[in-house]
């Protein structure tokens, strides 16, 4: 239920977060962390494009559905940031305001994106004023990324309550599949009271290839 404009996300949030309506798909034989996508599932879905709608769409969901206190947006150390990822991207996330530093391990075949500072509103004039204060900025080791700014949207995404459909829009960086290793990645957002910083060490690496 939508009481009021809340922020998320590199942000606060309006519902909890969690897992995505998706089901999750098998582990590849040797992978390690069978809470990551199976290397066929995200190449059967790749070609889809990560339109503004369906980013948000799926963000929302993957952030609104998680079982209480394993919200990655209230993660403090990234023992969430695999939990209940959808195919295709690997999500990230901020805060409800202040800072928290994660360690996520990453596959190499999956793009980034995540908001530096996103909410949803009711309606389209909440996420209007929301916007017209919004600040951001995304930081990939130590280099600015670009921010796309996504304007009001009604979205109808999943959450721990079921569907659920509001206005979204924020500030929201995509990256391109990084090279296996150590990476830094950093977003960081205002809007009015709203003060939001997520600090990841990521570790990269390379799925096993199946048969």
């Amino acid at each position: 239920m939508i009481r009021r404009p809340v922020a998320i996300g590199a942000a606060a949030f309006l519902l909890l977060a969690g897992c995505s309506s998706t089901p999750p798909a098998p582990a590849a034989p040797g992978w390690t962390d069978p809470s990551m996508p199976d290397p066929t599932a995200v190449e059967q879905v790749k070609a889809e494009p990560l339109t503004p709608e369906r980013l948000q769409t799926l963000w929302w969901s993957w952030a609104s559905s998680a079982a209480p206190g394993q919200s990655p947006v209230d993660d403090t150390d990234g023992q969430f940031c695999a939990d209940s990822q959808p195919f295709g991207v690997w999500l990230v996330a901020g805060t409800h305001g202040g800072e928290a530093d994660r360690r996520c391990q990453v596959p190499s075949t999956l793009p980034i994106a995540g908001p530096a500072v996103n909410v949803t509103t009711p309606d389209a004039a909440g996420c209007q004023n929301f916007m017209a204060n919004a600040k951001g900025e995304a930081l990939l080791d130590d280099k600015p990324q670009q921010l796309r700014k996504i304007e009001p949207m009604k979205i109808t995404y999943d959450s721990s309550k079921g569907q659920q459909q509001a206005f979204s829009c924020g500030l929201w960086m995509t990256l391109d599949p990084l090279s296996p290793g150590e990476h830094t990645l950093t977003l960081r957002g205002t809007s009015g009271a709203l003060t939001t910083e997520a600090n990841y060490d990521l570790t990269v690496v390379t799925l096993p290839k199946t048969n």
